[in-house]
């Protein structure tokens, strides 16, 4: 028998594969102009999204892989942490963060009707998204014009990485075609990895197989000062 919270969640589900390409509602009583609300993630999970976004592709490059420990800051409701979840499989975990409770309350209701188990989620902040220490990878995708403080977010996550451990970052590139947001609300490649030059990470490198997006993967900058968490401290 549903709830009234399930029947809810059917519905935004069902808006989202029904949504067409429209413009993003403005969330006025948030912190962040661009926030994206619920109603419009048909945005983000249009019925190709698959063939442009390449999953697994970004997976590979990130190292992902059965048993790993994965995080997905800005996870809406769940469209990559439900692959993620698949591809760690319930050796590993995944931790799905977002800072608006109906995208974590979309994700919970996700997971459970696909049947997996591997899947926590995590209410963050807009510079914190309070991830668990000792992350193989953790990725951000199509979140960065949203992110008020960037620098703050990006120490937060490098501090949750494993020494090893991958960041990666996708978003639209500037040259436009495609989907996505508007182009002044673009984000160059070269703004996002100065702005993780300064949280204490570095380019490991910048991948062009996707159509409308790049990928930007980073690892702990090994000049920086040793971590309080590292052994020796």
């Amino acid at each position: 028998m549903y709830t009234q919270q399930d029947l809810w969640l059917v519905l935004v589900l069902v808006g989202v594969a029904m949504a067409g390409p429209v413009a993003p509602a403005v969330a006025q009583d948030l912190p962040h102009a661009r926030l994206f609300l619920p109603s419009d993630l048909g945005l983000l999970e249009g019925p190709d999204r698959s063939l442009w976004q390449k999953p697994d592709e970004i997976m590979d490059a990130l190292n992902i892989a059965d048993g790993s420990r994965v995080a997905d800051v800005g996870a809406g409701a769940g469209w990559f942490t439900v692959r993620l979840a698949r591809r760690v499989g319930p050796n590993g975990r995944v931790y799905a963060e977002d800072i608006q409770q109906p995208m974590l309350d979309a994700i919970d209701y996700r997971v459970r009707r696909e049947g997996l188990t591997n899947v926590d989620t995590v209410p963050g902040t807009p510079e914190d998204p309070t991830l668990p220490a000792g992350l193989d990878a953790v990725l951000i995708v199509d979140v960065y014009a949203e992110v008020p403080d960037p620098v703050s977010l990006l120490t937060h996550v490098a501090a949750a990485l494993k020494p090893q451990g991958r960041l990666g970052i996708v978003d639209w590139t500037k040259e436009g075609g495609g989907p996505g947001i508007p182009m002044d609300q673009r984000v160059a490649a070269a703004e996002v990895i100065d702005d993780a030059a300064a949280a204490g990470l570095t380019l490991l490198s910048h991948e062009t197989f996707l159509t409308y997006q790049f990928l930007l993967v980073f690892g702990l900058d090994q000049r920086s000062p040793a971590r309080a968490d590292e052994p020796g401290c």
